[in-house]
């Protein structure tokens, strides 16, 4: 959620930035609102103020009829005018979720065909035979059953088996040996979350239809950056503990109807997935430095794996509606001949903070101010997978298991069976 206070003070300003993701006349509509909203909860807070200052002056003067009747009158003034602002506060919160975060910025605008490569690491690999694609190498290796998948659970869904589990779940112990030793937290948190914490991540209202709900009103996580992010809602964190390093373990479920593509076949794009996230609260003006941390962590994990890849700034129009500025580390999938995406990195700058009222009291001022929030996956497993199967083929369609994850497989190949 933006600050009102910085709306009031600049609308143009804001306006020059939020139009990088959407359409002018969507912003002055929604800015517009904002500030209509506003002007009258602050006309009612002001009336509904004076009224109660007039009950507080009437109730020390002596109870004759007369004052009796006016205090009636103003009481029933206050109800009415405490109602409207009620719903007009709910209103104006309504449309403040609206506005999407202000991008950074060196953020330019439009969307995914304005991204920038920024980076790129190794060589695209060259194959002296027809490469197979990961589902053909998956299958032909018995490491995943993406029939059983289906007939368990529904498309969207596979199931890892013998040396396939053994390797998703190294690549996880990777990433976790490497972030500990790096000084983030490890958090082990519930799966399912309240509605407020959906909010809090900037998860709803935008994006119900996309998550998955129980009939409690309770929603599967998507990202663990939606547990994170609300490890301290409604807090006020001491200034000496910042930054705050969590990095967590989830499988994430995403709905995402209707985003399927013929070519996202296999593990590219499903329902669950496992991932590990890094996040950061920190002080306002050290989160510029934590991003750069994230991006280059993810970078690190994936150089350790030897896979090609390439970090791209996203446009502001292809960036989540949250956060300020995203960088993401693509990884090549030769047999579809393009990147896909294994880690997002992002500042969400005090964006989600202030949905979730997360603070920390200022040492200088004595002021309780709102935290920056960060998060990076650390990384996704459903596209690594992919891309070590195809990037690490053999002719014989047998896969050589990167260095790093050896110690945790106890095996160096995964080798076609006869």
């Amino acid at each position: 959620m933006l600050d009102i206070n910085k709306i009031r003070a600049d609308k143009e300003g804001i306006r020059k930035g939020l139009i990088k993701r959407a359409e002018p006349a969507v912003i002055d509509a929604l800015l517009d609102k904002v500030l209509a909203l506003d002007e009258s909860r602050r006309d009612l807070i002001q009336k509904t103020e004076e009224l109660k200052a007039e009950r507080n002056k009437q109730s020390k003067v002596k109870p004759t009829p007369e004052v009796i009747e006016q205090m009636k009158k103003v009481g029933a003034e206050i109800r009415k005018v405490d109602e409207q602002l009620s719903q007009v506060e709910e209103d104006f919160k309504a449309v403040m979720s609206e506005l999407p975060n202000l991008p950074a910025e060196d953020v330019v605008a439009g969307g995914k065909e304005n991204n920038q490569v920024v980076k790129t690491f190794g060589q695209k690999p060259q194959f002296d035979f027809p490469p197979k694609d990961h589902v053909e190498l998956a299958t032909s290796l018995d490491i995943i059953d993406y029939e059983r998948g289906v007939k368990i659970a529904g498309s969207g869904f596979w199931v890892y088996k013998g040396k396939g589990a053994l390797l998703e779940w190294a690549l996880l112990n990777y990433f976790l040996d490497f972030h500990t030793k790096n000084g983030y937290d490890f958090i082990l948190a519930p799966y399912l979350l309240t509605e407020q914490s959906a909010y809090t991540s900037g998860h709803l209202p935008k994006f119900r239809e996309d998550l998955f709900w129980t009939q409690d009103k309770a929603c599967l996580n998507a990202t663990s950056e939606m547990m994170l992010g609300n490890f301290h809602r409604e807090e006020i964190l001491d200034e000496s503990v910042l930054p705050l390093k969590y990095c967590a373990y989830s499988a994430c479920f995403r709905r995402e109807a209707g985003s399927y593509r013929k070519e996202e076949r296999g593990m590219i794009r499903g329902h669950q997935f496992n991932k590990i996230e890094m996040f950061q609260f920190t002080k306002p003006e050290d989160s510029w430095t934590a991003f750069a941390e994230l991006v280059k962590n993810a970078e690190k994990l994936v150089e350790g794996l030897g896979l090609h890849y390439q970090t791209v700034l996203l446009a502001a129009g292809d960036a989540s509606a949250s956060m300020a500025k995203t960088m993401d580390i693509e990884v090549w999938l030769p047999s579809m001949e393009t990147y896909k995406e294994v880690s997002s990195a992002s500042n969400a700058l005090d964006y989600q903070a202030r949905r979730g009222n997360i603070r920390y009291k200022d040492g200088a001022t004595g002021k309780n101010e709102f935290v920056h929030t960060l998060n990076a996956s650390g990384l996704a497993t459903s596209r690594l997978f992919p891309a070590i199967l195809e990037q690490f083929q053999e002719r014989d369609g047998s896969v050589v298991i990167p260095k790093v994850l050896r110690k945790y497989t106890g095996f160096k190949k995964i080798e076609v069976k006869k």
